[in-house]
């Protein structure tokens, strides 16, 4: 998918790149993009940092499980082609955020990378359980690294999942948008044409808040009905809830 409107580059277990990417999809139905799905791993991304003294205990065990999963996503492309890891990607982040509460984490090791946790997916999906041996294999992590490198050489190296790049080579690239919740249709096209077209001048560097709310999904203990009502949302106009 070398001429692919967009290029989304994730990690499997960022539950941000996850609402992020259900978002973008809203948008590439209605605007008719071609999505190419590509890796970014947290685990090699911050492979120079001390996690016991940076992050909470269970960030390690995550992002390796993330790097794990990358390695089958990985051998999944080269045997299946490109267009095999929008199902899969689908597959895992409903898994993660939209069926499973609680955690995956169990004696310093997150379930998600696992031969029993990836199984019965692969199966679901159609697609041969010999991936899984691709889970213990490090031969993929020089592709998920380059793919990586290629991703924050859009960007620069301060940043996270996801990261979007529209219409390349040439095109904008951003980080994010970091969004908590699902936009509704009509809001998701508003807010991609925002995003483009404030990423697009070319002497923006920048746009952030701290204050955020966790993200709207299962995962994090949110249920269908306890999820903010989607509400209009127009060019010019903001929301004025109070979370």
């Amino acid at each position: 998918m070398a001429d692919a409107d967009i290029n989304f580059y994730f990690d499997p277990v960022c539950p941000f790149a996850w609402m992020t990417s259900k978002w973008v999809r809203k948008v590439q139905a209605q605007r008719d993009y071609s999505v190419d799905w590509r890796f970014i791993s947290l685990r090699l991304l911050n492979s120079h940092i001390d996690y016991a003294a940076h992050f909470p205990p269970e960030y390690e065990a995550g992002h390796t499980a993330g790097l794990r999963l990358l390695r089958v996503a990985a051998s999944i492309r080269r045997e299946h082609g490109r267009a095999a890891i929008d199902p899969f990607y689908t597959a895992l982040g409903t898994q993660f955020f939209e069926q499973h509460t609680g955690t995956y984490t169990v004696d310093n090791t997150d379930h998600r990378g696992t031969v029993g946790f990836l199984t019965p997916v692969l199966e679901e999906l159609g697609l041969p359980t010999h991936h899984v041996d691709a889970l213990e294999d490090t031969g993929f992590d020089a592709e998920i690294q380059a793919e990586t490198d290629e991703a924050l050489a859009l960007t620069g190296r301060d940043v996270g999942t996801p990261i979007i790049h529209f219409q390349p080579p040439s095109g904008v690239a951003f980080f994010g948008p970091v969004i908590s919740r699902l936009p509704s249709d009509e809001d998701a096209v508003t807010l991609w044409d925002h995003v483009i077209g404030l990423a697009s001048f070319p002497g923006f560097a920048e746009l952030k808040r701290s204050l955020r709310e966790k993200p709207q999904l299962r995962a994090f203990g949110v249920t269908d009905d306890e999820t903010p009502e989607q509400e209009d949302w127009h060019a010019g106009s903001r929301r004025t809830r109070e979370d």
